[in-house]
């Protein structure tokens, strides 16, 4: 059984506004609207998503690592698969503008 089960409620309620964000997204582009405005909701959903995140996380802490270190055997890997999607889960943070392309936050330069 999945640790977050008893988020699962919150969980999909959060997902479902993410989801219309999303198609607001969508939107936006269809209809051309102005580029800062678009990066708004871009970031709003982002973080949303990083709520969600962080809520399975902690109760993927809360409950299969926990029980995997009181059980004893499992504990070591537990940690180690911890670190790991821990790693993952920061290299989701934002997005940095790769050093000797040109391109700056607002575009490429010009």
């Amino acid at each position: 059984m999945a640790s977050y089960v008893h988020d699962k409620a919150v969980l999909q309620t959060r997902l479902r506004r993410i989801e219309g964000q999303v198609r607001g997204l969508q939107r936006m582009i269809d209809e051309e609207k102005y580029c800062v405005d678009v990066l708004t909701q871009v970031s709003s959903v982002v973080a949303a998503l990083q709520k969600v995140g962080l809520l399975i996380l902690e109760d993927h802490i809360r409950g299969c690592v926990r029980g995997a270190i009181c059980d004893g055997a499992e504990g070591d890997q537990a940690v180690d698969e911890l670190v790991d999607v821990v790693g993952r889960f920061v290299k989701g943070g934002p997005v940095s503008v790769p050093a000797g392309t040109g391109a700056t936050p607002r575009g490429p330069e010009r």
